[in-house]
């Protein structure tokens, strides 16, 4: 995780802290590449904490990163786990120039939630970033996390919305209620409803899915994404 431990934003299913970040590390790129190197990765994701105090939220850090991890690692695909960046273009395609692999932003809930679950973000907004990633040529990933309340038909068209916005990488997993102050788990669905909810998702049509109580957004990703199949 990028850019400190730090977030401008207080998502209610978060467990990162929420408060004023301090100054970016310059030096972060440059140890995360090494750190790879030092490890052998051959598939690294990069993630960050909301950056919403920076002019350009994040977007430059992320590239560097990507730009020293791609020099040190050459042969190492990269996915970046990235916030809304406020849904900025100009943002977006600071990003872009860096040329990693993937682009996860997760939309995290279905749009009936959104209000309550994570009022600094935007649904509409979060589809729109997905959209222009897809466009510009990337694939595009997304994660969805069931247990907050949401309904089938919530979930139907959360993941007919990301499909049609182009994303076609999908991770679907369980809430956990970090602690008794963030927001209450609503339901345990079984394994078996997320074995249907994968069913349903490579129907409508995604490439890649992945799916399960204990799957995350980064979930044994050099396993479900070969240099082929993003290419």
């Amino acid at each position: 995780m990028l850019a400190g431990d730090i977030c401008t934003r207080r998502c209610k299913y978060c467990d990162v802290a929420f408060g004023k970040p301090k100054a970016l590390d310059s030096e972060e790129p440059g140890r995360v590449a090494e750190s790879v190197f030092e490890l052998g990765l051959k598939h690294v994701v990069l993630t960050a904490v909301n950056r919403d105090d920076l002019a350009d939220g994040g977007a430059g850090h992320f590239a560097k990163t990507v730009q020293l991890v791609r020099q040190k690692n050459p042969l190492c695909t990269i996915e970046v786990l990235i916030p809304d960046f406020k849904g900025s273009e100009e943002n977006l395609q600071v990003l872009y120039a860096s040329k990693p692999q993937i682009i996860n932003h997760n939309i995290e809930t279905v749009e009936r939630l959104f209000p309550m679950i994570t009022p600094q973000k935007n649904y509409q907004r979060s589809l729109a970033v997905l959209k222009h990633i897809s466009e510009h040529g990337f694939a595009t990933k997304s994660g969805l996390i069931l247990g907050l309340g949401e309904t089938e038909s919530d979930v139907q068209s959360c993941l007919e919305d990301l499909y049609q916005n182009g994303v076609r990488i999908l991770t679907i997993g369980q809430y956990l209620q970090p602690s008794p102050s963030h927001y209450p788990i609503q339901s345990f669905p079984t394994p078996e409803e997320f074995q249907r909810w994968k069913e349903i998702a490579y129907q409508i049509g995604f490439k890649i899915i992945s799916s399960g109580p204990l799957v995350r957004s980064s979930y044994h990703a050099d396993e479900y994404i070969s240099p082929n199949e993003i290419s």
